[in-house]
């Protein structure tokens, strides 16, 4: 069951970035679609919480849950849904992947302490991956729309580096409250606060969000991508261990630049790609001591059913 929901996950996370893609595309306005995803599957996973009882109204009224939506969702996909406009969804799956490269750097800061040799090693051929992912933009068919929204994607993942460590204290905070009640609260905040952003930056053409492809795009994002990927990933973690489900971000971008290559015929260079396969390298490097960890505590689940 695990191994299953594990792999529904991926391919979610891995088809969500084509959704908004197909949505903006549509005519869809970045702001108001990615605000009205959000906050709509907010509400519906928290309505459901206060029905089964795992949540309380009061924790609205908390302030970690609005710094929590400003970094997870308001800074991470008010960038990201913008730079879909001029950035293909593959390539944008790919620099999204650079979050955990975020979170080791400020972490770093943080605590003052280097991290391990590995990790370094990581942090620079992550770094390295992104200038190739990059560079077929600049020197094939310059535009700085496309630059733009490929800086602001990574911009984004500083606010989700932010948010992802700030919410790990949240959650030890309200260890009485369900995760997922907590990811529904910031939701709302962060949707929320989208709208506002569109309400001023935005001409919002209802013709243009009941087009077919774009009633579509949202109701798989609202449903599927947040409500329901993020849920199994909430599960995961109580299954299994944090580390084990975030390695995700390993597989569902190259899910991602697949599918906008076959399904959207989005452009894709080979030095794109082997940009992309290095970012994930990277990042898997980064990650390594965590990875080493899970497979010993894995070993050793195996030694005991042996036994």
């Amino acid at each position: 069951m695990v191994l299953l929901n594990y792999v529904v996950m991926c391919l979610i996370f891995g088809t969500t970035f084509l959704a908004i893609k197909v949505g903006i595309d549509a005519g869809a306005p970045p702001f108001f679609s990615g605000g009205l995803r959000f906050f709509l599957a907010g509400v519906i996973l928290f309505s459901f919480m206060l029905w089964k009882k795992q949540a309380r109204l009061s924790l609205l009224f908390h302030k970690e849950m609005l710094l929590t939506g400003i970094g997870l969702t308001f800074g991470t996909f008010a960038p990201l849904y913008w730079a879909e406009q001029h950035v293909s969804s593959g390539i944008a799956a790919i620099l999204s992947a650079t979050g955990p490269l975020m979170v080791m750097l400020l972490q770093t800061g943080i605590t003052r302490q280097k991290p391990p040799g590995i990790a370094l090693m990581g942090c620079l051929v992550a770094f390295v991956g992104v200038f190739l992912l990059i560079l077929p933009g600049v020197t094939v068919s310059f535009s700085l729309l496309w630059l733009t929204g490929c800086i602001a994607v990574i911009f984004g993942e500083l606010f989700y580096s932010a948010g992802a460590v700030y919410s790990r204290s949240v959650i030890q905070r309200f260890q009485d409250t369900s995760p997922i009640a907590l990811n529904a609260a910031q939701m709302m905040y962060g949707g929320a606060m989208l709208l506002v952003l569109s309400l001023f930056t935005e001409q919002v053409h209802m013709e243009s969000m009941l087009t077919a492809n774009a009633i579509l795009s949202l109701l798989y994002l609202v449903f599927v991508g947040s409500m329901m990927g993020h849920s199994i990933f909430y599960w995961l973690v109580a299954k299994t261990n944090p580390v084990f489900p975030s390695t995700w971000l390993y597989i569902s971008p190259l899910i991602a630049l697949s599918l906008g290559v076959i399904l959207y015929n989005e452009p894709l260079y080979l030095l794109s790609l082997a940009g992309g396969i290095t970012i994930i390298v990277g990042i898997i490097l980064i990650n390594m001591d965590g990875l080493k960890q899970l497979m010993g505590k894995k070993a050793n689940k195996l030694r005991d059913v042996s036994n």
